[in-house]
């Protein structure tokens, strides 16, 4: 006669459940701690791809802290996306009238989430810089399709410059669940993020770190002389009461998709999602800087080769006019480049052209000189 084995003690199974429970717990440490041993160092931000979201945020902030050393007191940095197209070259040659030498540290394709962490670390006592130079598209709140608090590009431009205090705070700021769970995910094992540079380091170590050196060395000369294309809209017309645009000979697809997709686009509700969003992340850079003689300076950029018709969305907020009432916070005009905005001095529907950055980089520096008074002369 077979006997049914004896059934397992409620103790035993407790005691096998503490020891899986810690065994997961030692694992994930030993994860954590060689995920940190080699990416949370400055070494591996040193070596990565300049063409990835995070190489470029990491050469502009190494590029910006060697600035620093080499400028006086009256710096003003700009952060923008790549609609904020001026050159600090032409700003600067101004600098003998202005008092001021600009400097930018945008990167092409993020959003103030971004930037806050730049900032930060570009700036740890909060007062190297006369002001901090934000380019938006609008003073209002409008909000699109397009979720900038669900936009993930950010933990891949921001990676490195996240530490274990800011992953609960990063992660929450996301507005899916499923992006708040890959945040977490990325910000706490870097790893994750950095999984396809580090196969392709691995696989030529050597020349990636001689193109690090060459790119370090020669990343200033590459950004700062930098000349944009010369080529433009111009003959470009819309048809607001129709809703038709009509593309002169001689413009590609990517320049006429651009203007179906930024200029023709539908409205979108209006949730207050970008209203919160500028709240929480441009709030966090302004109350750094409470108090310090940094001013906060608010610039509607040059909005398109040709604007839509005002009133297409009705606006709810103005969260940037808002926190024009704070002391340590000016908003330039926002009709400052309205003169800009031609067909001509645009290379595609929303980035000026070399001729556009030739007129704005001037008035920028005049305008936000202006603003900053004759202290910085």
């Amino acid at each position: 006669m077979s006997m049914a084995p004896p059934a397992c003690l409620p103790g035993t199974l407790h005691r096998k459940g503490r020891r899986r429970g810690l065994a997961l717990l030692l694992a994930f440490l030993g994860l954590a701690a060689l995920d940190g041993l080699l990416f949370r160092t400055p070494f591996y931000p040193s070596i990565l791809e300049m063409d990835s979201s995070t190489g470029a945020f990491e050469l502009t902030l190494w590029r910006e802290q060697q600035a620093q050393t080499q400028n006086g007191d009256n710096l003003v940095v700009t952060l923008g996306d790549s609609r904020f197209a001026y050159s600090p070259r032409l700003a600067n040659e101004l600098t003998a009238n202005t008092g001021y030498v600009f400097r930018h540290a945008g990167v092409a394709g993020t959003d103030v989430r971004s930037w806050y962490y730049m900032i930060r670390d570009l700036d740890p006592a909060a007062r190297r810089y006369r002001a901090i130079v934000f380019g938006v598209r609008d003073y209002d709140d409008e909000d699109e399709y397009f979720t900038p608090d669900d936009d993930i590009r950010a933990l891949h431009y921001a990676v490195a410059r996240l530490r274990w205090s800011d992953v609960p705070g990063f992660a929450l700021s996301f507005h899916s669940p499923s992006l708040k769970w890959e945040a977490l995910r990325g910000a706490s094992l870097k790893g994750i993020v950095y999984q396809s540079d580090l196969l392709a380091f691995l696989a030529k170590p050597k020349e990636r770190i001689r193109l690090a050196r060459i790119e370090h060395l020669k990343y200033e000369q590459w950004t700062y002389g930098y000349e944009e294309t010369p080529r433009s809209l111009e003959g470009l017309r819309i048809d607001w009461s129709t809703w038709k645009a009509t593309f002169p000979p001689g413009l590609d697809q990517d320049q006429q998709d651009t203007v179906n997709r930024d200029l023709m686009r539908e409205p979108a509700p209006q949730t207050g999602r970008l209203a919160a969003f500028r709240r929480a992340w441009y709030g966090r850079i302004i109350d750094r800087y409470r108090g310090s003689r940094t001013k906060i300076i608010f610039v509607r950029l040059p909005r398109a080769p040709i604007p839509r018709p005002d009133g297409l969305v009705r606006k709810k907020s103005s969260t940037i006019r808002d926190f024009a009432s704070l002391p340590n916070v000016l908003l330039c005009d926002e009709h400052a480049f309205d003169s800009l905005e031609h067909p001509e001095l645009y290379r595609d529907a929303m980035h000026l052209n070399r001729a556009g950055i030739a007129r704005f980089s001037p008035l920028l520096a005049e305008d936000i000189s202006g603003m900053l008074g004759s202290a910085g002369r």
